[in-house]
């Protein structure tokens, strides 16, 4: 049903198998060469969603910028859902953003997840649950896996990882631990549970250092979200405490799968963040040198950008033209004060008139 899964992933692991089945030394049925087919299995798969996952890096600290905005709309359109939903999708088309871009590398990890512990299991189809076939050990050992042939399914359970078989789990039952009877022996509990064990608690707590550095990112605003408050607590117990509680369930392979990817998640993390922390650093650096060259130099009168108004314009102009100089060298303003002085009676004197009037009166 889910075979477009199951033989990419059969494929991939197939593939990275042979590779290192090929270092002298290591060999085709070693443990070592299915454990690291499964790591760069993970490798493989984050290395496609790498610009996924910058995305989903940039589009959660979009998200924390624009909590404020978000705010007011839910706080103005409370009581009108359908109005809200409305201006909260104009607000995302208006700053580009796309909240699937948020989940779609995490979304994309379950599938592949799923595929590989369905196609880990069935190295072993001994058992009568949900996935398996109820073969006898015989069948089990000469019927092909998808891209594995009879040969590689010998190969799978005869790999050893310090005396466990990493297809086998804590809780596989006795029945099927007959399987790995004519490749290695029946493995015990305890050989699993010592190699298990380990895994789950590494597993579990670098889920909880990616968790708090993803945390610790966060901006105070959107980490005082009810939602993102109640997903951060989630991602830093809850899901370590589930690897825990869901190890003992979990072929060793599946456990070496979740700490490859939780440690290139770790340095993923450093390494996108880091870069946009220096993007950051080199925009605002930008700014700081577009402001140096807008300010004035030392020593020059700062000269205003705002322009004056209208009537401002006019009275300086009125007192510029006062100030200009008449034909007999005294400026016109003073030559407009002295024709405008009054004489002792009240009455102004106008000019040459004026003065031809005073001699006839002598």
């Amino acid at each position: 049903m889910l075979d477009f899964i199951y033989y990419p992933v059969s494929w991939i692991l197939w593939f990275w198998h042979r590779a290192f089945a090929l270092i002298p030394g290591v060999g085709k049925d070693s443990g070592l060469a299915w454990a690291l087919g499964v790591v760069f299995l993970v490798f493989t798969l984050r290395i496609v969603l790498y610009k996924p996952f910058v995305k989903q890096v940039r589009t959660t600290k979009q998200m924390q910028e624009l909590q404020p905005q978000i705010k007011e709309l839910q706080k103005k359109y409370k009581n009108d859902r359908q109005k809200m939903a409305v201006e909260m999708q104009k607000l995302q088309k208006e700053h580009g953003f796309n909240p699937l871009m948020g989940c779609l590398p995490v979304l994309a990890q379950v599938p592949v997840f799923l595929g590989l512990f369905h196609v880990l299991r069935s190295f072993n189809r001994t058992g009568h649950g949900f996935g398996q076939l109820g073969m006898t050990p015989e069948e089990n050992a000469n019927t092909a896996n998808y891209v594995f042939n009879a040969a590689d399914v010998q190969s799978f359970l005869s790999a050893r990882i310090f005396g466990a078989p990493i297809s086998a789990f804590i809780t596989t039952p006795a029945n099927e631990l007959l399987a790995y009877a004519n490749y290695g022996g029946v493995p015990s509990r305890l050989s699993i549970a010592l190699v298990a064990i380990p895994l789950m608690v590494i597993a579990g707590l670098a889920t909880h250092f990616n968790a708090r550095a993803s945390v610790a990112r966060q901006t105070p605003e959107a980490a005082a979200n009810p939602q993102a408050a109640m997903m951060n607590k989630l991602a830093l117990w809850v899901f370590p405490l589930g690897v825990l509680v869901g190890g003992p369930f979990l072929p060793i392979a599946i456990l070496i799968y979740w700490v490859s990817n939780n440690i290139w998640t770790y340095g993923q993390q450093h390494l996108v963040f880091g870069r946009m922390a220096k993007e950051e650093e080199a925009k605002k650096q930008a700014k700081l040198e577009q402001r140096a060259q807008n300010a004035p130099k030392p020593g020059a009168k700062p000269v205003s950008t705002k322009k004056k108004p209208a009537a401002a314009e006019t009275a300086v102009d009125a007192e510029t033209s006062d100030a200009e100089p008449s034909t007999n060298g005294t400026p016109k303003s003073a030559a407009s004060k002295a024709s405008g002085q009054r004489r002792p009676g009240g009455q102004k004197r106008s000019g040459s008139r004026g003065r031809a009037n005073q001699k006839r009166r002598r």
